[in-house]
């Protein structure tokens, strides 16, 4: 399991787990339960790279970052 600690949203920190490339599991730590909770269904048995490409650069309101750009940047520190 690896722990990613966010900036700039409301969840504090994002727990993952990797197997061969694909996202095993997602726990947000913080923020919008209900969202949190569905996006990391909807990710969990993607390929990391597809979810980096699909989620990066994703706003949230006036904010530059989001809770799946935030687990982008998360999924793309873990591969390089």
């Amino acid at each position: 399991m690896q722990t990613f600690t966010t900036s700039g949203v409301c969840a504090k920190t994002i727990d993952f787990k990797i197997e061969e490339g694909v996202v095993k599991s997602v726990k947000f730590n913080g923020g919008c339960a209900g969202n949190a909770i569905g996006l990391s269904a909807l990710v969990e048995g993607m390929r990391v790279e597809d979810v980096v490409t699909r989620l990066k650069g994703t706003e949230c309101g006036k904010k530059t970052t989001s809770c799946p750009d935030q687990l982008a940047k998360a999924l793309k520190k873990f591969i390089k």
